[in-house]
C-alpha cells in the first residue's frame, strides 16, 4: 500500500458511504483512480466496507469478555462452535493463561449465566472459563487508523528545472516528499540539512563529472553514505561517454538513461527504497 491507499482507507473509515467522487474531490485525484483502487484493496482483501453496530442502542445492556481454557486438540472446533452463537460478537484464538477470547453481548446478565452455563458449559473440552464485564468501550477494531510511514524524502538534484519539476510531479503524486538541488554542492548542503532516503542524480551539471563526484562524496560522508543514489543522466548519448568512469568502488546504486518514462522512475524508486528498508 502507498499513501494514497491510506489516505482512501483512512476516508473510508471516518464515513464508509463517502463515494468515490467525494474521495476524489477531497484527495485531488480523479474518481476513476479512488475506483480502481478501492476495488483492488477489497480484490485484495485488504479493505472491507461494512456497517458498525452498537449494541447498547439495539437492547444489548450487558457486554462481557469470556476466557476460556480449551483442550488444544479442540480450540480451532470450539472457535468456530462459538462464533455461530448469535450472541458473540467476535471469538480469538490467544496465547497465554487462557486458549480462547469471546466478546459477547446480552440483554441481561440472566442471559449471560445462561449462555455460559446452557451454552459454553456444554461445548466439548472446554474446561473453565473466566469472565469479565466491558464497563466501557475506549476503542473498538472500527476505530483503528491505518498507522502512517513516514512520507520517504527524495532529492532531485539536477540543473534542468524541466526534469525537476516533472519528476517532483510524478514523485509527488505517489506520496513522496520530494527536495530538489541544482548541482553538486547544492545536494551536500541539502542532505546534511535534512537526510533523504534516495536520492536521483544527474552527471552532467556545474561541471562534466559533478553529479560523480557528488556521489563519491556522498559515499565519503558516514551519515549519508548508505543513501540509496538513482543517476538518472543523458551523458550515454553525448560527446562526454568516454569520460563517465565505470563504477569500480560502487558510487551509485542504479544508472537510468534521459529520456526516462515516469513508471519505469518509480518501479527503481520503489525498488531501491524497499531494498533500503529490508
Amino acid at each position: 500500500m502507498d499513501l494514497l491507499d491510506r489516505q482512501i482507507i483512512e476516508l473510508l473509515r471516518e464515513d464508509g458511504r463517502r463515494s468515490n467522487v467525494e474521495i476524489a474531490r477531497e484527495l485531488g485525484i480523479s474518481e476513476g483512480t479512488v475506483r480502481k483502487r478501492v476495488e483492488r484493496l477489497i480484490r485484495e482483501g485488504v479493505l472491507r466496507v461494512s456497517a458498525v453496530v452498537d449494541p447498547r442502542h439495539l437492547g444489548y445492556a450487558v457486554r462481557a469478555l469470556i476466557l476460556l481454557n480449551v483442550e488444544l486438540p479442540r480450540v480451532d472446533a470450539t472457535a468456530r462452535h462459538l462464533s455461530q452463537f448469535p450472541e458473540v460478537m467476535a471469538v480469538y484464538v490467544i496465547t497465554g493463561g487462557y486458549d480462547l477470547a469471546v466478546e459477547a453481548v446480552f440483554e441481561s446478565n440472566e442471559r449471560l449465566m445462561a449462555f455460559l452455563s446452557e451454552k459454553v458449559g456444554r461445548i466439548p473440552g472446554v474446561l473453565g472459563s473466566h469472565t469479565a464485564h466491558i464497563l466501557r468501550v475506549a476503542k473498538q477494531p472500527a476505530d483503528w487508523v491505518v498507522p502512517l510511514h513516514p512520507t520517504p524524502v527524495i532529492l532531485v538534484v539536477d540543473d534542468d528545472p524541466d526534469f525537476v519539476e516533472a519528476a517532483r510531479m510524478v514523485l509527488a503524486r505517489e506520496g513522496y516528499d520530494v527536495h530538489s538541488a541544482a548541482n553538486g554542492q547544492e545536494a551536500l548542503r541539502a542532505m546534511t540539512a535534512t537526510p533523504p532516503d534516495l536520492v536521483i542524480l544527474d552527471i552532467m551539471m556545474d561541471g562534466i563529472l559533478d553529479g560523480w563526484d557528488a556521489s563519491g562524496r556522498i559515499r565519503a560522508n558516514p551519515q549519508l553514505r548508505h543513501t540509496p543514489i538513482l543517476v538518472v543522466s543523458s551523458i550515454t548519448s553525448s560527446d562526454y561517454l568516454s569520460m563517465f568512469p565505470t563504477d569500480e568502488d560502487h558510487l551509485i546504486d542504479n544508472f537510468i538513461s534521459k529520456p526516462v518514462a515516469p513508471e519505469t522512475l518509480l518501479a527503481e524508486v520503489r525498488r531501491l527504497l524497499s531494498r533500503r528498508r529490508a
